[in-house]
């Protein structure tokens, strides 16, 4: 029987041989306000195939950078065996960020070499859209009314799970609402001015000093701020949530976060309060390490509570899940170890009966990996987005379906090769490039050959 070469079975590409490709660089695009910082990476191949991923929003270049060496002249396509080789450089929260986004960023190469989209080198899909929730800002007056009408904006534009904050931050202001050892509040409202100050001065000797005061601050665990909401913060906060409820109505989902640093049993007394407004649930009342806090806090209320997005690997999702210490989890897949490593938290999740939302504060190429993702998952509730009102976000990139990536609140995923990003827009990332990044692509062959003894045993 004659081969019917026109048969779509024989469609597939040739002009990459994966056997034979080999990494030849990695350089980053640091990238500010998209909406924080978001470093790109970029790695490119000897048969001119480039691979995009992203370090973790917030996080530094570096990360990757220092993972270069690891690369060089090595076949991307082999991701599992690289990313073990690299893993053990990344770290909880953006420490990660190097790991795993080089992880993403192979993961487009072997979809571009073998011409499939990511999501099939993770076993194929389950869905073909993603339900996007908008993490939403009330804007500088920030009350229940402001939230509430924020929120029913995002439904205007076709949003149908919503996210907003709530915590010591909206009591900011309000006398007698929190309670806290006297001037410890102020001190900090204090030195967050004299930060903005030193940095308009350019007086770099003192905003170092500053900065270093503020992350020792911003790095006291929940239970040592001895910062206490009142009965008077309590019945604020309730009435700022029924106030939003009031305007979006009950038939929409709303998830809360950002509760500021208060003790659990604050954060129980709050949890038994909103309960009433049937929120989707509480994300990061306190640290995702406090396992047995979690226990207790998920035994307290009937609102469920989610952690997870600082998380690194697996093994520590396991912990709360076999703890029975949260009702979703919440990986973000540029901490939790990248692509494959966040669909093995979510069947593990799966089989536990907890819930999968995925957090997700990137560019288009975090996106993009993140809905990859989630498609191939065989459970996930929604992806975060937190770009909304981003005008230029979506013109970083080159999206080969064309259209909106986010539309009326959905992804619809690409069959395209990769992440179905076929160009990053070199005009626009020159544009937005973070103030203290020295350009736009430049050379990092000084990571080329580094050399440090790295083996974790002797």
């Amino acid at each position: 029987m004659p081969i019917d070469t026109a048969s779509p079975v024989l469609d597939f590409n040739t002009a990459s041989k994966p056997s034979a490709l080999r990494i030849t660089d990695l350089r980053v695009a640091d990238i500010a306000d998209a909406p924080m910082r978001c470093p790109i990476i970029k790695i490119s191949t000897n048969q001119g195939i480039e691979g995009y991923g992203e370090v973790r929003d917030g996080a530094h270049p570096l990360y990757a950078l220092m993972l270069k060496k690891h690369l060089l002249g090595e076949n991307p396509c082999d991701v599992d065996r690289l990313f073990k080789r690299i893993r053990q450089f990344g770290a909880p929260a953006r420490q990660a960020g190097g790991v795993c986004g080089i992880e993403v960023a192979l993961m487009d190469l072997a979809g571009k070499a073998y011409g499939v989209p990511a999501y099939m080198l993770l076993g194929g899909k389950h869905r073909d859209r993603i339900r996007i929730y908008c993490d939403t800002d009330a804007g500088e007056k920030d009350t229940g009314e402001a939230m509430g009408k924020a929120l029913k904006a995002r439904m205007d534009q076709g949003y149908t799970f919503l996210k907003m904050d709530l915590g010591v931050n909206q009591l900011e202001g309000i006398d007698g609402a929190v309670s806290a050892p006297l001037g410890f509040i102020e001190e900090q409202r204090a030195r967050r001015h004299a930060i903005r100050e030193a940095a308009v001065k350019g007086d770099a000797q003192t905003l170092r000093y500053l900065r270093h005061r503020a992350y020792d601050y911003e790095n006291i665990p929940h239970p040592q701020t001895m910062i206490r909401v009142t009965k008077k913060g309590f019945e604020a906060l309730e009435a700022y949530v029924e106030q939003a409820r009031g305007i979006i109505g009950y038939d929409v989902p709303l998830a809360v976060d950002h509760f500021g640093h208060i003790c659990l049993e604050d954060c129980i007394q709050l949890a038994r309060r909103v309960e009433r407004f049937s929120l989707a649930w509480l994300e990061d009342m306190i640290p995702w390490q406090y396992t047995e806090q979690w226990v207790q806090l998920r035994r307290a209320s009937t609102t469920p509570v989610a952690t997870g997005e600082d998380i690194y690997l697996k093994e520590d999702f396991r912990k709360l899940i076999d703890a029975g210490a949260v009702s979703i989890i919440h990986p973000d897949l540029l901490s939790a170890g990248g692509m494959l490593e966040t669909k093995r938290i979510g069947d593990m999740a799966s089989e536990a009966g907890v819930g999968v939302a995925v957090h997700m504060a990137e560019s288009p190429v975090g996106c993009m990996a993140a809905a990859h993702t989630c498609a191939a998952m065989e459970h996930v509730i929604a992806l975060e987005f937190h770009s909304n009102d981003v005008q230029w976000w979506q013109d970083m990139v080159e999206y080969a379906p064309g259209g909106r990536i986010v539309d009326h609140g959905w992804i619809t995923v690409t069959d395209a090769p990769g992440l179905g990003i076929t160009k990053l827009n070199d005009e626009i990332l020159a544009a937005r490039m973070s103030k203290d990044s020295p350009g736009l692509w430049m050379s990092t062959e000084e990571w080329d050959d580094w050399t440090s003894h790295d083996r974790l045993w002797s």
